[in-house]
């Protein structure tokens, strides 16, 4: 466990220079931010610890080799010379996923079929039996990255997407990644005292994220990890590390967190989701328009929200008037407050009518929108 390796944390686009400061902040060593995630060197706990901590990362992969490859027989036998064994058990589960681009070889499902055959074969003839390969609930994530035929071979550590974090009971029909809800958070000029608002709350992922924030509760304490299927697993270590998070992590007692939607059915799933995560008592969810949202002045409350852009919600010959509506709403009342928000087009970024903002362009799910950070 304590030898140390080469890991590449993977991100939204737009969120690398996020993600690096947390995983700063995590002291992970000789970081450099990448175009798409964040590089560390490290070791197994320090791969653990960058799963279930760090808020914006997609996966964390851990690097096996690196090198020259110009032909798909290369590519066999490096991917073959690989101890897997280490990995994955001779009768699991396993799934390559494979990219390539600027190569000699340029069809990725044949990169992934020669890994495929090298990993079958490897541990076949070291004990006889055949691995199987499977898509959904393998035990092994192989990454293969090919690019001006350098070849990269990486292991998942995280299994599923590191989006995905364990709490969520109700999924409504449009809600953002939880990684980007936490990016909002992290951006934003919350100083996790005063009240975090979002008006257009959906199934509550920003609030959730916000509390998760605040409380210093660590995103992957609600589920589990590929890591925990490879053989030889320390569980004993792990758990240590999941019980030291679980120990720190304390809800500010006062702070509130208050959501609102139109549709009701969105309000009773995000009430199910703040109590998946046992943060009932600091959250409030009422059903109404986020326009009519009774400010109160003087609060220094922070607007964290995800505003509809006429893609998977809204009607787009609405939005331009809702986007008016509710920022002259926020610019006559809610002075002195702070706000974090997700708009689909610089249109609506402009309609809004503040004066400046910083504005991040990120990527939620396929959709490419903005993150306008400021002050009111």
């Amino acid at each position: 466990m304590r030898q140390s390796t080469e890991h590449f944390v993977t991100c939204s686009p737009g969120l690398e220079p996020t993600l690096f400061r947390e995983a700063k902040a995590l002291h992970l060593s000789r970081l450099e931010q990448q175009v798409g995630g964040v590089r560390f060197v490290g070791d197994m706990a320090d791969a653990w610890r960058a799963n279930l901590e760090l808020r914006t990362a997609i996966r964390v992969l851990r690097r096996l080799e690196r090198f020259s490859c110009p032909d798909d027989d290369t590519l066999y036998r490096v991917a073959k010379s690989i101890d897997w064994s280490r990995y994955l058990r001779s009768d699991g589960s396993f799934f390559v996923d494979a990219q390539c681009k600027e190569s000699a070889l340029d069809h990725s499902q044949f990169l992934a079929q020669r890994t495929k055959d090298a990993v079958v074969d490897s541990l076949r003839s070291a004990s006889g039996l055949r691995p199987s390969v499977a898509k959904e609930d393998a035990d092994l994530r192989i990454h293969v990255h090919l690019w001006r035929d350098r070849c990269t071979i990486s292991v998942d550590t995280s299994g599923d997407s590191l989006h995905k974090r364990g709490w969520r009971k109700y999924q409504g029909y449009a809600p953002v990644a939880e990684t980007i809800a936490a990016a909002m958070v992290l951006n934003s000029k919350w100083d996790r005292k005063a009240p975090l608002i979002d008006p257009f709350c959906g199934s509550g992922t920003i609030l959730i994220e916000g509390a998760l924030i605040a409380s210093d509760t660590a995103p992957g304490l609600f589920r589990s990890f590929g890591f925990e299927k490879w053989p030889g697993h320390d569980d004993c270590a792990w758990s240590e590390i999941r019980s030291q998070a679980k120990q720190r992590a304390a809800m500010p007692p006062k702070l509130k967190l208050l959501g609102r939607d139109l549709d009701q059915d969105h309000i009773s799933g995000a009430m199910q989701n703040v109590s998946s995560v046992g943060f009932r008592d600091n959250c409030e969810f009422v059903a109404g328009d986020a326009c009519a949202f009774p400010w109160k002045r003087g609060w220094g409350a922070t607007i964290a929200t995800n505003l509809p852009y006429g893609v998977r919600v809204g009607c787009p010959e609405e939005l331009d008037q809702l986007h008016h509506e509710f920022g002259t709403t926020l610019r006559t009342s809610c002075s002195g407050y702070n706000y974090a928000m997700l708009v689909g087009t610089r249109q609506f970024a402009h309609l809004l009518g503040f004066e400046k903002w910083d504005s991040l362009p990120l990527q939620n799910g396929s959709i490419p929108c903005r993150l306008l950070v400021g002050s009111l």
